[in-house]
């Protein structure tokens, strides 16, 4: 009954389900096995002595999702406001530890007053000996955080570790100092919603990759990813059947690419219409919009998609969207997931904002995150592949395993009007008609860069594919990539640009 009944009907009338609750709505029904139920704080401080309540405020165990293992504990604010003592951590580093070992997930539930002030640096210790076991567990077994209530202070380091964070609108809320903290050091008034609750983190910081308007569709946001993603870091994604054919063919494909090259398409018809059955779990869906990061699958197999997104913002690159990729490209090559890439890059986003932001450190790491990726990557050039986007988005250069292009790829060192104005200033500004050689000019540049054909003479570019056939291909090259083996130096570990 953690807190009792009063506490459990209060949690209620806040439109949120108990810790217990949730366990049951998550797993396979009747899997659970709980561990450490009669656990009670130590803590003789400020009166504690007189009041412990059994489990000491988090619910731990184990149990099935689709029949698959996996570690959980739950956050139970009906005891002390959810707040973590010495005991509670020690009850979650014990679940941790027991995942690392059978190599399964961890799921979080957080919903937490924070630290349990009674219990002072104990508490302190008991938030860092999470924090390690997080560390050492990342790229090992997948870790998912859910946020269905309050995380503030020390306790978002948990879910600011782990690979995906999910929170509730409305009725949870991250930040790291509050709205009362705020006021006094800075002046600013501001609500507990507007610092740090779920829209702020999907939209504008980015701490948080799902958005979700209920716990139901939290906990079903966290069945949906486990089912794309594998046990842990030496396993493969589970192979889902699918009746949709290998060689489904979509002429709706050969026409998407507008005539105007400074034209928008939307990038989501092209990933619905390649991938099975049009499934595509969007992970960030609110966050650097300009690009497209996702789970979905080829011919039952699991793959991540990174795509550039032409509607919003021409598609380029920016800090935000360097960073949103990169660390997907980084969990999917943790966890052995291939990647396939689809490019519509006019290049990085200028301006002294983006410059002042250290874009060039930002887009550096997904750089960075493509090159030492060692899992299958299979990349189709759509349309725009200019200057240093160019090489950052899976190019050749980067290990591409299989790089395609569409015949109205563009890769080039950067668009027409530019290059003309770098080529041809004096000759243009000598002419007569200075308006009509420019496009002359323009035109032949055109002619030789426009194309994809230029690239794949050196070999850049493996084939030049018919849209329609894009779904095919991509399955082909995939099955033929099955086997790669690839390792990269012996090292202690890299240091990416942070």
């Amino acid at each position: 009954m953690g807190g009792g009944q009063k506490r459990i009907d209060s949690q209620h009338q806040k439109g949120k389900y108990t810790a217990r609750e949730r366990i049951a709505m998550l797993l396979d029904e009747g899997s659970f096995e709980e561990f450490d139920m009669f656990v009670t704080h130590r803590c003789t401080n400020f009166g504690m002595d007189k009041e412990t309540i059994l489990g000491d405020g988090v619910v731990t165990g184990y149990g099935t999702i689709a029949g698959r293992l996996v570690y959980i504990f739950a956050q139970d604010f009906t005891v002390f406001g959810g707040s973590l003592s010495e005991t509670f951590a020690l009850k979650i580093c014990k679940i941790m530890d027991q995942a690392m070992k059978m190599g399964a997930p961890v799921i979080g539930i957080n919903d937490s007053g924070g630290a349990r002030i009674q219990e002072g640096v104990n508490s302190l210790a008991g938030f860092a000996e999470i924090f390690q076991r997080n560390i050492l567990a990342s790229g090992v077994i997948p870790q998912i955080s859910a946020i269905f209530g309050p995380c503030a202070g020390g306790s978002v380091y948990s879910p600011a570790l782990t690979d995906f964070n999910i929170m509730t609108k409305g009725t949870s809320y991250m930040f790291l100092t509050g709205p009362k903290v705020v006021k006094t050091v800075t002046g600013e008034d501001v609500t507990q919603e507007e610092l740090g609750g779920a829209s702020v983190h999907a939209s504008k910081s980015g701490v948080v990759h799902f958005a979700v308007d209920s716990e139901e569709q939290g906990l079903q946001a966290i069945k949906d990813l486990l089912s794309f993603i594998p046990q842990n870091n030496l396993e493969e994604a589970p192979i889902v059947p699918t009746a949709d054919p290998i060689d489904r063919l979509d002429d709706h494909l050969n026409e998407i690419i507008p005539d105007s090259p400074n034209k928008p398409y939307d990038m989501y018809e092209v990933i619905g219409s390649i991938i099975d059955d049009g499934k595509f779990l969007e992970v960030h869906k609110d966050y650097a919009k300009n690009i497209i990061i996702g789970f979905a699958r080829f011919n039952g197999t699991s793959v991540g998609i990174v795509a550039n997104q032409p509607k919003v913002l021409a598609g380029v690159l920016d800090i935000n969207a360097s960073r949103k990729a990169a660390r997907f490209v980084r969990f999917c090559d943790a966890f052995n997931i291939p990647i396939v890439t689809l490019v519509d890059v006019p290049g990085f986003l200028p301006g002294t904002q983006q410059e002042y932001g250290a874009v060039i450190t930002h887009g550096a790491k997904l750089l960075y995150a493509y090159g030492e990726a060692t899992v299958p990557k299979v990349t189709v050039t759509l349309r725009k592949a200019y200057g240093g986007a160019y090489i950052v988005m899976s190019s050749k250069h980067l290990r591409g395993d299989i790089n395609y292009a569409w015949p109205s790829a563009e890769i080039a060192v950067m668009g027409p009007s530019g290059a003309i104005e770098v080529l041809f200033s004096k000759e243009v500004a000598a002419a007569e008609d200075p308006a009509k050689v420019a496009q002359e000019k323009e035109k032949e540049y055109r002619e030789l860069f426009a194309n994809p054909y230029n690239a794949a003479k050196y070999g850049y570019i493996d084939d030049v594919i018919e849209p329609r056939n894009t779904r095919l291909r991509v399955i082909k090259a995939l099955q033929q990539l099955a086997t790669k083996k690839l390792a990269n130096p012996a090292k202690k570990h890299d240091n990416l640009p942070l």
